[in-house]
């Protein structure tokens, strides 16, 4: 029996459907396109994804992302499991063209109410004013409208989440990258920002993301390079949960634009 695995693992149907199905079930290769998550993923940073962190989505061809399988749950996924938690790094599929991914931070879930002010994040857990007292610091709550908030929530927490000191309401900026207004998350979604605040593309602009177009989580980076194609060797092999609470992996030289 194990010969014949092994004749099979090393034959060109073998090798293509291993590789297939570590890339549907375990781990598919990501390149960060844009700088929304500076500075926490760059530019240029090659990584793996966890495809299996938030259940198993239904697997698409890399590149044409036809669907392989029907979505038999009508929930984007074929084993469901416990979505995003806030804080975590998410890929998940853009809601207004799910062919492309993107990746940010869940800064809220399902039931949890969100404001911006001045660019300052507020959130109001769905626990209730308990869970707030009891998960973050007092210097963080702030009693708005009878009702416990946690303000900027992930700010110091993650090295990487900040804001522009260039980027002002006098410059010709949209305005919900300084004020929403009170927005409660619909059930089963998930308000996603990038950690680089002023200058991401995000649920402030089109909307919260439903579990059915989650992915998976970043991993670890096997592989980076900047735009003048110079291999940044330290970031090399880090698992991402190691680069986004390390404030070493942090270059304050990295421009936020």
């Amino acid at each position: 029996m194990l010969k014949k695995v092994y004749r099979f693992s090393n034959s060109w149907t073998g090798t293509i459907i291993i590789v297939l199905a570590v890339i549907f079930f375990i781990a598919q290769a990501f390149v960060i396109p844009s700088g929304s998550m500076k500075r926490t993923l760059l530019i240029g940073d090659h990584l793996f994804v966890k495809k299996f962190a938030y259940g198993i989505p239904v697997p698409h061809i890399p590149w044409l992302e036809i669907p392989v399988l029907p979505d038999f749950n009508g929930n984007g996924h074929l084993i469901s499991a416990e979505g995003p938690k806030r804080g975590d790094i998410v890929v998940f599929r853009y809601p207004p063209h799910p062919k492309t991914h993107f990746v940010k931070r869940c800064v809220a879930v399902g039931g949890d109410t969100i404001q911006l002010i001045d660019k300052v994040l507020y959130l109001k857990p769905h626990e209730g004013d308990t869970y707030v007292k009891a998960h973050y610091p007092k210097a963080k709550q702030v009693s708005m409208n009878g009702a416990l908030w946690v303000k900027a929530p992930y700010m110091g927490k993650y090295p990487g989440v900040q804001n522009d000191v260039d980027v002002s309401p006098q410059g010709p900026y949209p305005e919900p990258l300084f004020n929403v207004p009170e927005t409660k998350v619909p059930k089963g979604e998930y308000f996603m920002m990038g950690d680089n605040r002023d200058h991401s593309n995000d649920s402030r602009f089109w909307g919260t993301v439903p579990y059915s177009n989650i992915e998976g989580t970043p991993w670890f980076i096997y592989f980076s390079w900047d735009k003048n194609y110079k291999i940044r060797w330290n970031r090399m092999g880090h698992f991402v949960d190691t680069l986004e609470n390390d404030a070493s992996f942090i270059d304050p030289k990295e421009p936020l634009e």
